[in-house]
């Protein structure tokens, strides 16, 4: 039996950046640079992108990756992932989300190690230090606070924790969530299955759903991420650029 499979959700559909996991980035398909990050990490034993999109699944078994076009009608990327996690044999599910190119491998392995480590845990996720108040007070930078032992408490994209003098401060550690969840696997189905909660609908953040419902989130510390993940043309060229020097370097 693979124990830990890692599962990419990529939608065609996109808000702001239209058919963005097809678009060229350093000469390939923008969501096979996750997929070739993902495959990096040494604690996933697989690694399927999930779709709605055949154009995508296409693309991907084009370049050599495994891909499963899934139902059009889910809420989030997790609940894309759970309808592929539930045809598979196996103890954990990692969801990568498709835009974060430049994900550290490490930094999904320390997802899973969260789940290994703590018997206790139903996801795992990671955060990484939030430096300058721009970031904290950015609205599509989503905030995560946790207590002793690293146990989520709550996620949101305004600016938490919040000082009562409304003043940014490195006191008060703020974290910025990185988009990365591993998943028991049985624990992910079943949350699929829930309804959608009005904290989840409030904030559009998935994994308040899970929250609400009493589940165990517990965050894991990375000072390594890239903060790339691509929502516009702009971030996209920022990508590109970024790649273009690392590769030349």
């Amino acid at each position: 039996m693979e124990r830990v499979i890692g599962v990419i959700p990529a939608r065609y559909a996109s808000k702001r950046l239209p058919g963005k996991m097809l678009l060229d980035l350093a000469g390939k398909p923008l969501i096979m640079h996750t997929v070739d990050r993902a495959r990096e990490a040494t604690l996933l034993d697989r690694v399927i992108v999930a779709t709605d999109d055949a154009r995508i699944a296409d693309a991907v078994t084009a370049a050599g990756g495994e891909a499963v076009v899934t139902t059009g009608e889910h809420r989030c990327g997790s609940d894309r992932a759970a309808e592929v996690a539930a045809g598979l044999d196996c103890d954990l599910v990692v969801n990568v989300q498709g835009d974060e190119v430049m994900i550290e491998p490490a930094v999904i392995d320390a997802t899973v190690r969260i789940l290994l480590d703590d018997p206790e845990a139903d996801m795992g996720t990671m955060a990484c230090p939030i430096s300058t108040k721009d970031e904290y007070e950015d609205r599509s930078v989503v905030k995560v606070v946790f207590g002793l032992g690293g146990v989520a408490l709550y996620f949101s994209r305004a600016p938490i924790p919040h000082s009562k003098t409304g003043r940014f401060s490195a006191k008060l550690a703020p974290h910025r969530h990185i988009g990365v969840y591993s998943f028991r696997r049985d624990f992910l189905i079943e949350y699929a299955l829930l309804p959608a909660t009005r904290l989840e609908l409030a904030e559009d953040l998935e994994q308040l759903r899970a929250l609400e419902y009493g589940g165990r989130i517990v965050v894991g510390m990375t000072d390594a991420h890239s903060r790339i993940k691509i929502d516009t043309q702009d971030d996209l060229e920022r990508a590109r650029a970024l790649l273009c020097r690392s590769t030349s370097s």
